[in-house]
């Protein structure tokens, strides 16, 4: 069956200021080295305090609207993964779209950590396949710096702050033998391992207070060793799973666009799925672990820079807190 939706524009920001490792450095027991070898970056962007994540996002989301060649009118939804929204309540969507001008659309977040984006382009996959939707703008947005404690170097060398955008349309209904458009998704949890991945503080179980405050429990916190192996495990088998519901063959992708985790993950994966690592979209080394935004950044980058071409098969997969996890086969 031929797709019935597709991405049709594509947009990203991220922030002016560039934290390398030789700066965490100064910050915490770390070096250059350490942080290259068991991660592969290199320096990550930071907000400056004036930005807030929905700003972050309404910049991508112009971005992508320009290259889609619509306007903020034309959107019949917006979906915000993110978990560094603005503040707890309203959703961050809607900051969104009052910043871009569009009117009376549905307009939530999801909080599906790393997967944000991969959630949200399935939400939207269905609902246009449904054709109670045209267009959906889909963001993934994190501001993680706001929520890392600098202290601890097992989590403040991984993130970094940036936003993606898509816009995800109907698919040419013309006849042709390679259709473009979104292939297959696939979205999952195991609430087993949710606490290995979290902000503890600031909700109904701890809520705000001087001692949440004093015992850092507003920021991350990570057991690594346990996301590392559902990370590698997990991405491989919806990685397998999205191309063989699509009738392919992990040798029929011409690229894999994975969530920007740890580069040691990245590499893992892709050689449980026998993909040559030279189909691996990568920038890492440069941003960070953007977290629901690192997807569509990387996407649209390559996009950009020519690297995915017209009619080339790519594969999205993320993990994330939750644990969430999923993937999306797409033709561009």
């Amino acid at each position: 069956m031929p797709p019935k939706a597709r991405i049709v524009g594509t947009g990203h920001y991220l922030p002016p200021l560039v934290r390398t490792n030789a700066d965490l450095a100064k910050m915490v027991d770390t070096s250059d080295d350490w942080i290259q070898e068991r991660t592969g970056i290199r320096e990550r962007r930071i907000a400056p305090p004036e930005i807030c994540t929905s700003d972050m996002a309404a910049a991508a989301a112009e971005s992508a609207l320009k290259m889609a060649g619509l306007t903020a009118k034309d959107l019949d939804m917006i979906i915000v993964g993110t978990v560094t929204g603005d503040m707890p309540m309203p959703a961050t969507a809607v900051f969104v779209q009052q910043k871009l001008g569009a009117v009376n659309i549905p307009s939530f977040d999801i909080s599906a950590a790393c997967a944000g984006f991969i959630y949200g382009l399935s939400i939207a996959d269905n609902f246009i396949r449904a054709g109670a939707m045209k267009h959906i703008l889909v963001i993934g947005v994190e501001l993680l710096s706001r929520v890392i404690d600098w202290e601890d170097r097992g989590t403040c060398v991984l993130f970094g702050d940036g936003a993606g955008a898509v816009i995800v349309g109907p698919a040419d209904s013309t006849p042709v033998e390679r259709p473009r458009g979104i292939l297959s998704t696939k979205i999952m949890s195991d609430g087993s391992l949710a606490r290995s991945l979290m902000i503890p503080g600031g909700g109904s179980v701890t809520p705000a207070s001087k001692e949440v405050i004093d015992e850092k429990l507003h920021k991350v916190k990570m057991k690594g060793q346990d996301i590392f192996k559902a990370a590698v495990k997990n991405l491989y088998s919806a990685s397998r799973d999205a191309v063989e519901e699509a009738g392919m063959r992990p040798d029929d992708v011409d690229w894999i666009c994975p969530h920007q985790a740890n580069l040691r993950i990245i590499n893992q994966a892709v050689e449980r799925l026998g993909v040559p690592k030279e189909k691996v979209l990568v920038n890492i080394d440069k941003v960070g672990n953007t977290s629901s935004a690192s997807i569509p950044i990387l996407l649209d980058q390559s996009l950009r820079a020519g690297t995915i071409k017209e009619g080339q098969t790519v594969l999205m997969c993320a993990l994330g807190a939750g644990i969430s996890w999923g993937s999306a086969l797409i033709r561009v």
